[in-house]
């Protein structure tokens, strides 16, 4: 009888063991893929500021882009301002942004023309930041 109960339980525990596992490898590649395209669509923006001298109208003026950037490109929105703009993380890899804990230090927005995010924007007072604001 021992033997027919410990038959039974251990696929059970296997598959208990497997799901939680499966459930951090989501979690993982979820937050290392809105990472990665949160910081390729900042970058092709930023790009498009150096040859231009503005930000684009829209995520479509980006230029010379490759098949990986337009995953990127389509886990974000996007919205020129007056000055700068707004750039929020949609989708990691599989799923929303709301369950994603990006965070970058201050060093990181030094420089960019990020003014809102959905992303926690650090703010230092060594960094030139001040205008930066977050948006929920």
């Amino acid at each position: 009888m021992k033997k027919i109960l410990l038959a039974a339980l251990l696929p059970a525990f296997l598959l208990c063991s497997c799901s939680e596992k499966m459930k951090e490898f989501q979690k993982q590649a979820n937050e290392q893929f809105g990472d990665q395209h949160f910081k390729t669509t900042l970058s092709l923006i930023e790009l498009y500021k150096v040859r231009h001298g503005d930000y684009p109208s829209s995520l479509d003026s980006l230029e010379f882009t490759g098949d990986w950037d337009m995953m990127a490109i389509n886990s974000t929105e996007y919205k020129k301002l007056e000055e700068g703009y707004e750039l929020n993380l949609t989708k990691g890899w599989m799923g929303n942004a709301d369950s994603l804990q990006l965070k970058y230090p201050p060093a990181f927005w030094k420089g960019l023309g990020i003014k809102k995010s959905n992303i926690p924007i650090t703010k230092d007072e060594d960094v030139a930041t001040e205008e930066i604001e977050e948006t929920k």
